[in-house]
């Protein structure tokens, strides 16, 4: 027997989401229409909110309800650095850990050719623009260690170099509390490799 049109619509909408097969997409919609209409009812018209209201900040490129985000209008925050992530999940993460005190570029994602995204797709040009304002004395790549995060961070930094920008990468290294006998042989190899002085 086939659902009806409106929920198999309705499944195959909420098969967009990351990790969400058919069968989750089907509990999830079951869920809804079945035990939380309310609920239903306010994803929806939360969700129209959210697609008509936020839109990317002129300057960083994260989300933002205005044209310039309050993080980028902060007076508190170092102008002459700029760290570059890949999503605002990561910018998130990096103000949770209080670890930065300047400014945010958000590229949207990263440079992968076998998924058709190029430096177009990742706002390069405008990260360019805003690395050479004058301002911005140091540009911290802070992409993913992945190889396309890698790839990406090798590519902005190239461009950014030719401008004239310093431009520096985060570590790499074993994680705080980590034990060295759970940790993967490549990132053991790299924190070798990156020591410092003590």
């Amino acid at each position: 027997m086939n659902a009806p049109p409106a929920l198999q619509s309705l499944i195959e909408a909420l098969r967009c989401l990351p990790g969400v097969g058919p069968r989750s997409a089907q509990r999830m919609a079951f869920h809804l229409l079945q035990r939380d209409r309310p609920g239903a009812e306010r994803l929806a018209l939360t969700l129209g909110s959210a697609l008509t209201r936020v839109r990317h900040c002129e300057q960083c490129n994260n989300f933002s309800e205005e044209p310039v985000c309050a993080l980028c209008l902060s007076p508190r925050r170092n102008r002459g650095l700029l760290c570059v992530v890949e999503t605002p999940a990561d910018l998130l993460m990096m103000e949770q850990a209080q670890c930065h005190e300047g400014l945010y570029f958000v590229l949207m994602g990263a440079l992968s050719p076998l998924d058709g995204i190029g430096p177009r797709d990742i706002h390069l040009e405008r990260l360019l623009q805003r690395a050479a304002d004058g301002v911005v004395k140091e540009v911290m790549l802070a992409t993913n260690f992945t190889v396309e995060g890698e790839a990406t961070a090798h590519y902005a930094g190239e461009l950014l170099r030719a401008k004239g920008v310093r431009v520096t990468r985060i570590a790499r290294g074993l994680p705080v509390g980590g034990e060295l006998e759970h940790v993967d042989s490549g990132t053991l190899a790299q924190a070798v490799m990156e020591r410092r002085s003590v």
